[in-house]
């Protein structure tokens, strides 16, 4: 019998509520081309000072970004944004949400960037493996199974 589990502690739904928001993954994309100052990303993503001041701190406060000062010559101290180890963790699912829309959402022309690996130049692809190092073609060759967190529907 297949016993059904609760999804009030669902990994998917927890991490949405931290990135799921189209500014925030701006930001994430801007902040792994290597963009740091508020202004800068204000410029590039085009997001409203109020929204991006909330996603930058939303970002802080959960730790994918931490804030270092810094001092322009003549100016007041400021912060810069830098990834955290749990912000750079995030790096696969921006490449796979830009592999989508460059298959689903590009112009006629292609995609408008294209991720290479600085060691050869070859263009970035993403697979999926099993622990034992099998390649898992999509959705159809996994099997979701019990973790250590599950939690019981009561009946």
């Amino acid at each position: 019998m297949n016993v059904p589990f609760r999804v009030d502690n669902c990994s998917i739904e927890r991490t949405l509520d931290v990135v799921g928001e189209k500014w925030t993954f701006l930001v994430l994309r801007e902040a792994f081309s290597g963009v740091r100052r508020f202004a800068d990303m204000q410029a590039i993503t085009g997001a409203p000072r109020q929204v991006l001041s909330a996603r930058l701190n939303r970002l802080v406060d959960e730790g994918l970004l931490r804030k270092e000062p810094y001092r322009e010559p003549g100016q007041r101290q400021r912060d810069e944004y830098r990834l955290t180890q749990k912000g750079l963790d995030l790096y696969p699912i921006l490449v796979a949400l830009m592999h989508w829309g460059d298959t689903y959402m590009a112009d006629e022309e292609g995609p408008p960037v294209m991720l290479t690996h600085r060691g050869c130049g070859a263009a970035l692809e993403q697979h999926f493996r099993c622990a034992d190092g099998h390649e898992v073609a999509g959705p159809r060759e996994v099997t979701a199974v019990e973790g250590s967190g599950a939690k019981l529907k009561s009946a």
